[in-house]
């Protein structure tokens, strides 16, 4: 089994983690759920996060020829289109993103908004494969978080964004529009019947409990000890504990101001006749928690 090189990235602000993984043989490379810095008090975007990702690419020598999301993010705005225009590598979602996007167009009441996938210059189905270098990524349709949430899996490393997080913490909530803890079960299973060395590299960690922020932890390690599954867990206990969860859990900082953006690749809204864009949100679509 290849084992790839990755590097992490951790953004304090919302928890999560960016990925560079390479090809030691051939330098090629692929950069995985890249952040858009975005303050909600000052209505600003900025580019700390995907700067620092450009800065190693360029240290290491690596050739990027892929930009990775695993789903449309709900609590930071993607940095897809940033870097793709830094980079010309192009970008790559899961197919199933065209649901995502028709629910959150209507959501946000915006009747010219494509939902067909266009914002990327590819589309991953389930099972499908695609060379970086020398290793051969697989695409594993992953929902529950989101109904188009996909994991990469490379060699011995797998992508799995918001399916689990770190043992000590669980697997991730399941309560967003198009979710479901039936299909989260289902996926977390599809996980680990990957090889137990498999590493997983997770989309957030918050550090529970003041030990340091933490990325990876192997299929055995999740079996062994996770939160949420290890022992001999049903999937009824399972979603009985994730509903649980989930329900008392705030939605996110950014939710209403992340998706008009991420539904759409990664781009700001189309400027208006003043030259600067604008976000909307929908206001009473959600119960306050």
């Amino acid at each position: 089994m290849k084992r790839p090189i990755v590097k992490s990235f951790w953004d304090e602000t919302t928890g999560s983690w960016q990925y560079v993984f390479h090809d030691p043989a051939t330098l090629k490379g692929a950069v995985v759920d890249p952040v858009l810095d975005f303050d909600r008090r000052a209505g600003a975007v900025t580019h700390g996060n995907a700067d620092r990702i450009l800065e190693y690419i360029a240290e290491t020598g690596i050739e990027v020829v892929w930009i990775l999301d695993t789903h449309p993010h709900a609590d930071h705005f993607s940095a897809a289109q940033y870097l793709k225009q830094k980079l010309g590598a192009p970008t790559a979602i899961g197919e199933k993103v065209t649901g995502v996007q028709a629910l959150w167009r209507d959501y946000y009441h915006l009747p010219d908004q494509p939902v067909d996938g266009s914002a990327w210059d590819r589309l991953f189905a389930d099972g499908e494969t695609f060379m970086v270098g020398d290793l051969e990524v697989s695409v594993m349709f992953t929902p529950g978080h989101t109904l188009a949430t996909i994991t990469y899996v490379v060699g011995d490393a797998a992508f799995v964004n918001d399916t689990f997080m770190m043992p000590d913490a669980g697997t991730s909530r399941a309560d967003f529009p198009g979710g479901n803890s039936a299909d989260l079960y289902a996926s977390l299973q599809r996980i680990l019947a990957l090889p137990d060395e498999t590493r997983l590299f997770v989309g957030h960690d918050y550090g529970p409990d003041g030990r340091e922020p933490a990325c990876c932890a192997t299929v055995a390690e999740h079996k062994a000890r996770n939160e949420h599954l290890c022992g001999d867990v049903s999937e009824a206990d399972y979603r009985a504990t994730r509903d649980a969860r989930d329900a008392t859990l705030p939605l996110p900082d950014l939710m209403l101001y992340a998706l008009q953006v991420n539904i759409r690749g990664g781009r700001l809204p189309e400027p208006e006749a003043d030259g600067r864009s604008y976000l909307k949100v929908p206001v009473g679509l959600f119960e306050p928690r």
